[in-house]
């Protein structure tokens, strides 16, 4: 004999089952957030329910993503909580990517400073329509060099120092870099290290441009 105590689904009517299901992460979402809301408000269930003129038993179904609430009755819960409606759906997104990159397993990328003894690690990579073009790179320099390549692209660029110290030009200014400073510019114009006064010099450059 099976105890259905020990299985909380068998005893859950056909559509409370439903609500659990991933098809419904959007109630689920919407419930969590209105009970947030109503417990950081100090305010119980049965007075929200008043307030915004709902049954008990309707803001508890609500809350616990066991129905879909009408547009009239979300509009009636955000002016009882005094919060916008959009407020509601903050925490249901969409799936959103990530990229990890483990130490020393950056992607070597060949740049023109690569001639140069310079190490260009690209530490990520993502764009999309709706977000700008963001590559984080991590730049070793070992070796002096006499020429420096300059570089120049769309978009803005931010550098921070983890190692060494730099003369580092951008148009017609220098700037002496060492451990902890950070430069950001917009990379239109010509850029690059002028001078490497302390080897090895390791930072971290992002770039962000148009996708």
């Amino acid at each position: 004999m099976i105890c259905t105590d020990a299985l909380p689904w068998a005893a859950m009517s056909e559509s409370e089952q439903n609500a659990k299901s991933p098809d419904n992460a959007l109630e689920l979402a919407i419930g969590r957030q209105i009970r947030d809301f109503r417990i950081r408000q100090e305010i119980t269930v049965a007075d929200l329910a008043r307030q915004a003129g709902l049954s008990v038993s309707m803001l508890s179904k609500v809350e616990n993503g066991l129905t879909s609430p009408s547009l009239a009755t979300l509009n009636a819960l955000s002016r009882a909580l005094n919060v916008p409606v959009t407020s509601f759906f903050r925490m249901y997104e969409e799936t959103r990517e990530a990229t990890i990159v483990k130490s020393g397993q950056g992607l070597t990328i060949e740049r023109q400073g690569s001639r140069a003894g310079h190490q260009y690690q690209l530490l990520g990579h993502h764009s999309s329509g709706h977000s700008p073009r963001v590559e984080p790179y991590l730049i070793t320099l070992t070796e002096k060099s006499e020429v420096f390549p300059m570089f120049q692209h769309e978009g803005i660029e931010f550098i921070y120092m983890l190692e060494g110290e730099v003369v580092y030009r951008h148009a017609s200014r220098l700037y002496r870099l060492r451990q902890g400073d950070s430069l950001y510019f917009d990379s239109n114009a010509p850029h690059g290290p002028e001078d490497l006064v302390s080897l090895p010099i390791r930072f971290l450059a992002v770039i962000v441009g148009r996708t």
